[in-house]
C-alpha cells in the first residue's frame, strides 16, 4: 500500500510535470504543500468529485494561487472531470487548467486566485455566508448548513494589506469554520523573506481573536491532521502555520527562491525523482495510487447522506425547504419583478426630488422585505451611503441571523468578502462606500467582473457635488474606470424612478456586478411615460424629444440630467429641435440592438452635448468629432456644491452657448 508521502509526491510529480512541460509556471509550493494537502483533501474535505456543486460541500481556496498545479493536481487524482491531457495543457491556450486558478475553468475550483490576499478574504466570504445560511435555515433537529471553509495562503497573501481587513473581521465575526493553512516557507520571489517580512504572524491572528496553531511540520501528515481536529474543535477560526520547504524535493534548488517561479529544468526533476524516490515516468501515476486518492465513492455517500436529511427537512419545514433550493439556485421570488415595478409606478407617481441615495434607501424598504437573500454592509458609511433600511439586523459572533454586516473603515476586504459571500450561494451581497473611496476596492470589483458574481456596489457622494470635503472625497475618473470594465454594469441614476429601476435590474441580473452611483445632493423628479419607464432598463432612452428630427441630442446622467432639461426647454422655446438622451448605464445601452441605439442617437445627427460632471474624455465615443462634451479636466476644489457647479462650468449659461455653437455650425 503506498505510503502518505508517496500520495503526496503524486502531487509533487504532476505539479513538476506540467510546469516544465509548460516551461512556465510555480512549482515550489505545490512541492511544499503537499503533505498539508494529502492530510486536509484525504481525510476530511467533504466534497463529491462528481457534483462539484453539491451546496453542503466544503469549500477550499488556494489564496497563494501561484501554485495552482496543486490544486489541479488534487482535483485530478481525487476524479473530479480533470484529465491527465488537462494538466499536460497547463497554461496553454484554452485549456482547463490556466495559470491561476480560474472560476469557470476547472470544476472544482471555488474562485479566482492570483491577486494575492484575495482568496483569503473570498474564503472569510464563504465562511461568513455559512454561518448566515445556518442560523437562517437551520432548525431543531435539522442541520442542513454545516460545512467548513479551509484556504491555503503564503507570505505574500498575508504581507498584502487586505489580509490584515479580513482576517480582523472573521476574528470579530468568530467564523470558527475557516480554517488557514499558513505556507511559512520564508521564501518569496525577491529571495528570503526576513529581509521585508518579519511580523509575528502568529501572535498578529491571535490579536485578530483567531485560534493558531505553531509550528506545524508541514512535511509530517500525521502532525497535520492533530492540527487540523484541534481547528474543527476550536469556536474560533483557526490559522494553522505549517513550516515547509518550497520545492520540497528538489536537491538545488529546495527551500530557494529559485523554485518559486520558474520550471526546475529535466536534469532537476530527474534529481527529484530520486531524492523522493519517485521511480515513475512523466505524468506517469500507478494505479493504487490513483485509487487511494479517489475521493468520488466517498462523496456520493456523504451527498446521499445529506440528501436524506435534506428530505426529512422538507418534509418537516417545506416552505424553508424550498425558499433554500431557490436561494441556492440564484433565482429571485417569482413576483419579485411584478411588484419592484409596481413600486417604480409609484416612485412616478409620487414625483419626489430627492438625493439619489436617499431614492436608493427608499428602495431598499420596497425591495428588502421581498428579498430574505440581501446581505448588506458599509465600509463604516452607512448613515451616509443610507444603506441601513428598517429591516436590517446587524450580524454579530453570537447572532448570525441577520442581514447586515457592519465591515467597518475596510473596502478592499468588503469588497473581496462580498465576492466569496457571492461565490457561496444563497445571498445577494451589496457593500457601499464613497465612489471615491472604490479606489480602494478597486481589484476586489475587477474581480467580481472577472468572475461574473452577483455583487451589487453603492457608490455614493458621486461628483463635485458631495461639497466641501474637497478633492480628496470628490471622484472624477471613477466612473470612467468602471464604465470601461469589461462585465461591470455601472448605474449613475438622475432621480428616483432610475434609481429604483437599477436596482431592479442589477438584482434580476445574474452574469455579473453592477455598480450603483448615488448623489449626496437633491435631484430634480423627472416626468416620463411609462414606455420611457421601460426604456429606462435599456441604459439610454430618450427623456424629453421634439417634432421630427432633432438638430441637437443633449447627452446626460445623474445630476446634470436636469441642467440638460433645464437647457431643452430654454432652447426648445427658442424655436430649436433638441433631444435629451438620459443615460444612466452606458454598457447597458451599447448592448442594444442597432436599430434601437439608432432610433436614441440617430447617426445623422451630429450636434451632440454630453454633460456629466466627471472626466470629460469617456463621452467622446457618443458624441463624435462634431460634438461637445461639458466635464471635469481636472480635480476638484473644497466649497458648497453650487459653488463647485458654477466654479467648474456647469451652468445653463455654458451649456446654452456650447448648444449655441453647435447649432449655428
Amino acid at each position: 500500500m503506498p505510503s502518505r508521502r508517496e500520495r503526496a509526491n503524486a502531487i509533487r510529480a504532476l505539479s513538476m510535470d506540467a510546469v516544465q512541460k509548460a516551461n512556465s509556471g510555480h512549482p515550489g509550493a505545490p512541492m511544499g504543500m503537499a503533505d498539508i494537502a494529502e492530510a486536509l483533501w484525504r481525510g476530511y474535505l467533504q466534497h463529491n468529485p462528481t457534483n462539484p456543486n453539491w451546496a453542503n460541500r466544503d469549500r477550499f481556496v488556494l489564496s497563494n494561487g501561484h501554485g495552482s498545479m496543486l490544486i489541479y493536481s488534487l482535483l485530478h487524482l481525487t476524479g473530479y472531470d480533470l484529465s491527465l491531457d488537462d494538466l499536460k495543457n497547463f497554461r496553454q491556450l484554452n485549456s482547463r487548467t490556466p495559470g491561476h486558478p480560474e472560476l469557470g475553468y476547472t470544476p472544482g475550483v471555488e474562485t479566482t486566485t492570483g491577486p494575492l490576499g484575495q482568496g483569503i478574504a473570498n474564503a472569510v466570504g464563504f465562511a461568513l455566508a455559512e454561518k448566515v445560511l445556518a442560523a437562517q435555515f437551520n432548525r431543531e433537529g435539522h442541520t442542513i448548513v454545516d460545512h467548513q471553509t479551509y484556504a491555503f495562503l503564503g507570505d505574500g497573501c498575508l504581507m498584502e494589506g487586505i489580509s490584515h481587513e479580513v482576517c480582523s473581521l472573521a476574528g470579530t465575526l468568530g467564523l470558527n469554520k475557516l480554517t488557514a493553512f499558513y505556507d511559512d516557507n520564508g521564501i518569496s520571489i525577491d529571495g528570503e523573506v526576513q529581509g521585508w517580512f518579519t511580523d509575528d504572524t502568529p501572535r498578529r491572528f491571535e490579536s485578530y481573536g483567531w485560534h493558531v496553531i505553531r509550528n506545524v511540520n508541514g512535511h509530517d501528515a500525521d502532525e497535520v491532521e492533530v492540527a487540523i481536529e484541534a481547528a474543527l474543535a476550536s469556536d474560533k477560526p483557526t490559522l494553522i502555520c505549517c513550516k515547509t520547504t518550497i520545492g520540497f524535493g528538489s536537491p538545488n534548488h529546495g527551500g530557494k527562491a529559485s523554485s518559486h517561479g520558474a520550471p526546475l529544468g529535466a536534469e532537476e526533476i530527474a534529481l527529484a525523482r530520486a531524492e523522493l524516490g519517485w521511480t515513475h515516468g512523466p505524468f506517469e501515476i500507478p494505479a493504487d495510487i490513483y485509487a487511494q486518492w479517489d475521493a468520488k465513492e466517498a462523496g456520493i455517500k456523504a451527498e446521499s447522506e445529506w440528501n436524506v436529511k435534506f428530505a426529512a427537512y422538507a418534509a418537516e419545514f417545506p416552505e424553508l425547504a424550498a425558499e433554500f433550493e431557490r436561494r441556492m439556485a440564484g433565482d429571485l421570488p417569482a413576483d419579485f419583478a411584478e411588484k419592484a415595478a409596481q413600486y417604480i409606478a409609484e416612485v412616478a407617481a409620487k414625483g419626489e426630488s430627492i438625493a439619489s441615495r436617499k431614492a436608493s434607501q427608499n428602495t431598499l424598504n420596497a425591495y428588502g422585505p421581498l428579498l430574505p437573500e440581501l446581505l448588506g454592509g458599509s465600509a463604516d458609511l452607512a448613515g451616509s451611503n443610507l444603506t441601513l433600511w428598517s429591516g436590517c439586523q446587524g450580524i454579530s459572533s453570537t447572532d448570525a441571523a441577520g442581514n447586515y454586516v457592519f465591515y467597518g473603515v475596510r473596502e478592499f476586504g468588503m469588497s473581496a468578502v462580498m465576492n466569496g459571500i457571492a461565490l457561496h450561494g444563497g445571498l445577494i451581497p451589496y457593500g457601499a462606500t464613497f465612489l471615491m473611496f472604490m479606489e480602494y476596492a478597486r481589484n476586489a470589483v475587477r474581480m467580481s467582473a472577472l468572475m461574473k458574481q452577483r455583487v451589487l456596489y453603492v457608490f455614493t457622494h458621486d461628483s463635485i457635488g458631495l461639497g466641501e470635503d474637497g478633492p480628496t472625497h470628490q471622484p472624477i475618473e471613477q466612473l470612467t474606470s468602471l464604465r470601461t470594465t469589461p462585465n461591470l454594469d455601472t448605474w449613475r441614476p438622475c432621480d428616483a424612478v432610475e434609481s429604483a429601476v437599477a436596482w431592479k435590474y442589477s438584482l434580476q441580473r445574474k452574469n455579473g456586478p453592477s455598480a450603483l452611483i448615488f448623489s449626496r445632493q437633491n435631484l430634480d423628479h423627472q416626468e416620463r411615460s411609462a414606455g420611457q419607464i421601460a426604456d429606462i432598463e435599456r441604459g439610454g432612452y430618450v427623456l424629453k424629444d421634439c417634432a421630427g428630427e432633432p438638430e441637437l441630442i443633449l447627452i446626460s446622467t445623474g445630476s446634470e440630467v436636469g441642467l440638460a432639461v433645464e437647457a431643452y426647454n430654454v432652447l426648445t422655446e427658442q424655436g430649436h429641435k433638441v433631444r435629451v438622451v438620459s443615460m444612466p448605464c452606458t454598457s447597458v445601452f451599447d448592448a442594444q440592438d442597432a436599430e434601437y441605439k439608432q432610433a436614441v442617437l440617430p447617426i445623422e445627427v451630429g450636434a451632440r452635448i454630453a454633460i456629466e460632471a466627471a472626466h470629460a474624455d469617456y463621452w467622446y465615443k457618443y458624441v463624435g468629432l462634431d460634438g461637445r462634451v461639458m466635464g471635469m479636466h481636472t480635480y476638484g476644489e473644497s466649497a458648497p456644491a453650487g459653488d463647485l457647479f458654477a466654479h467648474f462650468g456647469f451652468t445653463l449659461d455654458n451649456l446654452l452657448g456650447l448648444a449655441t455653437e453647435l447649432l449655428e455650425d
